[in-house]
């Protein structure tokens, strides 16, 4: 693991959930702020993070950020992990029955979305083997027609 400026610890975040789009959570509850906090701690639950990182991870303004933060805490979605100098550190908190909760619900609704991704695939392959059985015809037609 890399260390940055300040010798803190910095860990791998869950990128590929940016290039592929929005995470599920996102696509089913909305962009609000309290969705996007609780949304990164889903989307990375093995790494705890300081209040200024998951800020800076979430592009979200400080004010908003401690709007929203104390209720996700009270609620017990995040807990308390570790602390590095005076910056306490948060993770999800997976025994939350909310968590279990969201987890499920992120876990079903990926399945649905694959299953209909993989009906849709289908559907393309046997749209292109119709079109290749059908150019094969031709082609076929076309040498009776030259030999006749």
């Amino acid at each position: 693991m890399e260390g940055n400026e300040k010798n803190e610890t910095v860990y791998p975040r869950d990128e590929d959930m940016e290039e592929a789009g929005e995470s599920i959570m996102i696509e089913i509850f909305g962009k609000s702020p309290k969705t996007r906090i609780i949304d990164l701690f889903v989307d990375n639950p093995l790494y705890d993070f300081t209040k200024k990182e998951a800020i800076g991870d979430l592009e979200m303004s400080k004010r908003t950020f401690y709007k929203y933060f104390p209720e996700i805490k009270e609620m017990g979605i995040v807990k308390p992990t570790r602390k590095i100098g005076r910056a306490q550190l948060y993770k999800l908190n997976l025994d939350n029955t909310i968590v279990k909760k969201i987890m499920e619900l992120e876990e079903e609704v990926s399945h649905e979305y694959a299953e209909k991704e993989l009906e849709k695939m289908k559907e393309l392959e046997k749209e292109k083997e119709e079109q290749r059985v059908g150019e094969h015809k031709e082609k076929i037609q076309k040498k009776k027609k030259a030999m006749a």
